[in-house]
């Protein structure tokens, strides 16, 4: 169905920015969504202290949601956390104790609470964590009450296990449940809460689908599912990875001037593409930023990493990374908002080898990465280029109380000693 055929705000919405993948029942959700409240859910495992940039778009779509006068589910998923999603993974995660998980759960709350609206109101976001239900259950009756309604073999038809059975990765028992639990998610957010819509990645197109036949089979009750597709840059990199690993939501864990600078090195092509997505700007604001050319795209890619920078870290801290980057890029200054990296004092004193402190500080992925930069004269110390990637690095190196590298024209962290 195009944008133009759906009836409700919600999907008219969701169609014309991009998220929508599949739907389950098209047009049996539009009608519901077009004649009332519509409350939905995205589950989020706490393997981290931190969300990235992966799980943006899912939390963008809750967005979406409540913007057009739905109701949120944030699921935390404390129980299914401890047993470990498969989905598109090559082995099985390690395993964390409650602690940890609740550990990341009580981290990763805040983030959320930048972009929903939490309340006890007829579309006011809730939180819950499915370790209240899922841990509760006894082995025993957990199977006698959900496992007759699933079989082995479309288990082992969907995507997600085929893929990993054919890599011939081994799955455990412990990993193959977690369908069964996500569909319970479902149910149990159905009851208890009147959920009727689950939201994810495409990748979650098998679980989601269960869980929609689960609250059909036992409550008979109308239940939907929506994913939207798997997000990945326009040169095929999977979205939120860069060389110094995964872009963190939580500030301490990645800086808000970091975060911007991701967003301002978008490259061209995804530009409205990002626009839609991670942003609130109007569609024919974004229009006229998306056919901007030549040197007029960087300024575009400013606005968004303005726009996306505000969503999650204020107006504030906006700001002062873009001024930072200006600071940073068109004056060749340093300014106290750049990235740091502490190194011991006793260790510049003594020296340290350019290639394994650019490594170290994140600028490159590795010592080897950091000598081909180097040759190829994207390596600078204190805004001078650096061939020689072996180039040892002292406190003579120092000025005003720091060590200015940068790698590429994007990239700038300051060697603190402590």
């Amino acid at each position: 169905m195009s944008a133009n055929t759906f009836k409700s705000e919600f999907l008219r919405t969701m169609q014309a920015r991009g998220y929508i993948h599949q739907i389950t029942h098209p047009q049996e959700l539009d009608a519901a969504a077009a004649s009332g409240i519509v409350t939905a859910y995205i589950g989020f495992d706490a393997t981290a202290a931190s969300l990235h940039v992966g799980h943006l778009i899912q939390i963008m779509m809750l967005r979406r949601l409540q913007q057009a006068g739905h109701k949120p589910i944030v699921l935390m998923g404390g129980g299914t956390t401890k047993i470990g999603d498969p989905t598109d993974k090559d082995g099985q995660r390690p395993l964390l104790t409650h602690e940890q998980i609740q550990g990341n759960i009580a981290t990763i709350k805040g983030t959320f609470q930048r972009f929903l609206t939490f309340g006890d109101g007829p579309t006011d976001a809730v939180m819950v964590d499915n370790d209240a239900w899922l841990s509760a259950y006894g082995y025993v009756q957990f199977l006698r009450d959900f496992g007759v309604h699933f079989t082995v073999n479309r288990m082992l038809a969907f995507d997600s296990v085929k893929a990993r059975l054919e890599r011939e990765q081994p799955m455990t028992f412990l990993e193959f449940n977690y369908m069964l639990m996500q569909s319970v998610d479902f149910l149990e957010l159905s009851r208890a809460h009147g959920c009727v819509l689950q939201m994810g990645g495409s990748d979650q197109w098998g679980n989601i689908v269960n869980g929609v036949e689960l609250i059909r089979r036992v409550d008979q009750k109308p239940s939907f599912g929506l994913t939207t597709p798997l997000l990945s840059t326009a040169s095929g990199q999977k979205m939120g990875k860069t060389v110094g690993g995964a872009v963190w939501l939580n500030a301490d864990m990645r800086s808000p001037y970091d975060y911007w600078q991701f967003w301002r090195n978008t490259e061209d092509a995804d530009v409205g593409r990002f626009f839609k997505l991670f942003t609130d700007l109007p569609l024919d604001e974004i229009a006229r930023l998306e056919a901007l050319g030549g040197a007029e795209i960087n300024e575009a890619k400013k606005v968004l990493a303005n726009a996306a920078t505000t969503l999650l870290h204020g107006a504030d801290e906006a700001e002062r990374a873009q001024e930072a980057a200006r600071v940073a890029f068109e004056q060749g200054g340093v300014s106290g908002d750049m990235p740091t990296f502490e190194l011991p004092r006793a260790d510049l004193e003594a020296g340290v080898v350019l290639a394994a402190l650019a490594a170290d500080a994140g600028l490159a992925g590795s010592k080897g990465e950091a000598r081909r930069l180097a040759q190829g004269g994207g390596l600078r110390l204190n805004d001078a280029a650096i061939s020689d990637a072996n180039r040892v690095v002292t406190s003579a190196d120092l000025v005003d109380g720091v060590v200015k590298l940068a790698a590429g024209k994007k990239k700038i962290v300051l060697v603190r000693p402590v």
